[in-house]
């Protein structure tokens, strides 16, 4: 049955509840479609669209900072337990509310031990990652040594680790000092899966490197006297294949040993460097492209932008 209403002229027309149904079922369907857009746009959209992204939006200052916004805990693997490389100590965000996480094991220097480069594990680790800083069977190594040591010490993470579960064995990286920068890139070149690698201070008596296809941040120093960059950082950027995302980033007023201590430029672009290709968060792609330019740190920074991977 039709309801209709009186009109002033003493005509009937058809009641208007209807017509204002119609009106607020479409103004709250343009409302849901507006909702819905934004919902598509916005940050839970964004991480949807990487399940990868971890923390906080990034800033000058979040990626400069000592500590992340992850609080960090660690746990000492024994010498004893392990046979393919020297132990170490596993630095890992201490929530588990965000899933699993990119890791990353990093290797000392010819005669140096975890210690030198213990450093770079919780710094790296309060921004997201797990972080093993490994020594190595012996202090005198040589960089494919190395570079071995640090894959076994990744599959002893991702596989047997106390922390095993919080580590996504698909997004790994590398890192080293000297001949452990050496054997970054010994350890890319033989695991091409690997998602980052960043070399510091590098040492190898090989100079090419066209075989590598993991990202790699060469990261060398202006006064080193050591691995000089003209004959080891510079030949070993310079040769990684043109189609690779790659950089080198020279440190003004540093020497061979300035990634021992803690260093605020080599932790933002070591940072940005694994949050950009081990969680492929576009959000940190902002301090690498444009390049950086020199600076009181920064000597010279290579590189291709944008990036690909």
């Amino acid at each position: 049955m039709q309801h209709h209403t009186l009109t002033p002229h003493g005509t009937t027309s058809p009641r208007p509840s209807r017509r204002r149904a119609s009106r607020f079922t479409g103004a709250a369907a343009a409302v849901a479609a507006v909702v819905a857009l934004t919902t598509l746009t916005g940050p839970r959209a964004h991480a949807a669209d990487n399940p990868y992204e971890r923390g906080p939006a990034p800033t000058t200052a979040s990626i400069e900072a000592a500590r992340g916004s992850y609080a960090v805990s660690q746990t000492t693997v024994s010498s004893l337990l392990v046979s393919d490389f020297g132990g170490g100590t596993i630095y890992y965000p201490t929530s588990t509310s965000d899933g699993t996480f990119g890791a990353v094991a990093v290797s000392p220097g010819y005669t140096g031990t975890q210690s030198s480069i213990s450093w770079l594990g919780p710094r790296l680790a309060s921004q997201g990652f797990v972080v093993f800083t490994i020594d190595t069977l012996t202090t005198l190594d040589q960089p494919d040594s190395r570079g071995r040591q640090l894959l076994a010490a990744l599959d002893y993470l991702t596989q047997r680790s106390s922390v095993r579960t919080r580590v996504d064995s698909d997004r790994l990286g590398v890192i080293g000092h000297s001949m452990g920068g050496g054997g970054t890139l010994e350890a890319a070149k033989t695991r091409p899966s690997l998602r980052a690698a960043i070399p510091l201070t590098p040492w190898n008596l090989d100079k090419t490197w066209p075989e590598v296809r993991t990202p790699t941040l060469v990261v060398g120093a202006d006064g080193d006297t050591i691995a000089p960059v003209a004959t080891h950082a510079e030949p070993f950027y310079t040769s990684l294949p043109s189609s690779l995302d790659r950089a080198y980033l020279e440190l003004n007023g540093a020497t061979h040993f300035t990634p021992n201590s803690s260093n605020t430029t080599i932790a933002k672009y070591s940072v940005s460097w694994l949050k950009r290709f081990i969680d492929k968060d576009t959000r940190y792609e902002q301090f690498l492209c444009p390049l950086p330019q020199p600076s009181l740190t920064i000597e010279e920074y290579r590189g291709n932008c944008p990036h690909t991977s």
